[in-house]
């Protein structure tokens, strides 16, 4: 079969598809900007292409017949993917220097919005919009909206184009003020003290405390469970019971004397990554960015 007979033009398409919708040649020709002759004449040629009856005709009214309604639910479904992609090609154009980024809460606190200056400054005509995300392995449920997303895990997510930044160390900290004798801390004086966790990681006590030789969780003490690691850290400061934190997001409380280290830091076995779906690999906004990131100098986590 002809493959023009299979793919008729979109004037005939667009002209038959507002009729079938108005059922009016006339209002389908003020929504087209056209004269109602020319609707007409093209939903003929387009009858006349296929070589079926769209439309019964009586005197000014016009009705679908059964092949015309079926062909204009299936054009109408179709002709609002195409306008859609349209708009997101469009949207793409507009939006070259804009990123979306999904960043864990804490991290994006702690470490990367202390950094943007820097970005902004080599790059100023762009604009990088970072949302919260907590993501778990699937990336493509929790961050299917976003250009990018800075996680942590393993690295491996189908589709996803995965940059390892550094890889995580886990330390127990604890305030100096709550615990002062903290240089002699042994790992069982530890297990009786309250311990505090995030929502996202119900099993990192326990993990830590067999890594250390301590079996046998159900004796520890399992505090309060916080959604965003940065409440954990205050809660720790103020003297409520000890963390396990990633280090990188302790560093500057450590630094400025208002948390310690118990222990020495614990190796997770994850990594913070930025991925991104390959198809968005070439995005002017993503270029930029990950050419920014890749640069900095990351300290041993």
């Amino acid at each position: 079969m002809n493959p023009r007979r299979l793919t008729p033009s979109m004037s005939l398409l667009l002209a038959f598809e507002a009729a079938g919708r108005h059922g009016s040649f006339t209002r389908a020709a003020a929504e087209l900007a056209l004269t109602q002759s020319a609707v007409s004449r093209q939903v003929q040629a387009l009858e006349a292409l296929l070589e079926v009856a769209l439309f019964r005709r009586d005197g000014k009214r016009i009705e679908l017949t059964a092949a015309g309604a079926l062909y204009q639910h299936e054009l109408a479904g179709a002709l609002a993917r195409i306008r859609g992609a349209t708009l997101q090609t469009i949207s793409h154009r507009s939006e070259a220097d804009t990123l979306h980024l999904a960043v864990l809460p804490t991290f994006a606190s702690k470490w990367l919005l202390p950094r943007m200056g820097d970005f902004y400054g080599r790059h100023p005509g762009s604009l990088v919009h970072i949302h919260s995300r907590i993501v778990g392995g699937d990336l493509s449920q929790g961050a299917q909206d976003m250009s990018a997303i800075i996680c942590a895990g393993s690295g491996q997510w189908p589709g996803y184009v995965a940059h390892r930044l550094l890889s995580e160390k886990l330390v127990v900290v604890a305030s100096p003020k709550a615990m002062p004798a903290h240089a002699q801390v042994s790992v069982q004086d530890a297990a009786r003290q309250l311990l505090l966790g995030v929502v996202s990681r119900p099993h990192a006590w326990s993990d830590w405390f067999a890594s250390v030789g301590l079996v046998g969780s159900s004796t520890l003490r399992l505090g309060p469970s916080f959604e965003h690691t940065a409440h954990l850290i205050q809660a720790v400061i103020a003297g409520i019971g000890i963390g396990l934190v990633p280090r990188i997001l302790v560093q500057d409380e450590i630094a400025q004397g208002e948390l310690v280290t118990l222990f020495e830091p614990m190796e997770s076995g994850r990594g913070y990554y930025l991925a991104y779906p390959t198809h968005n690999q070439q995005l002017p906004s993503l270029v930029a960015f990950r050419e920014w990131l890749l640069s900095i100098p990351f300290p041993d986590s």
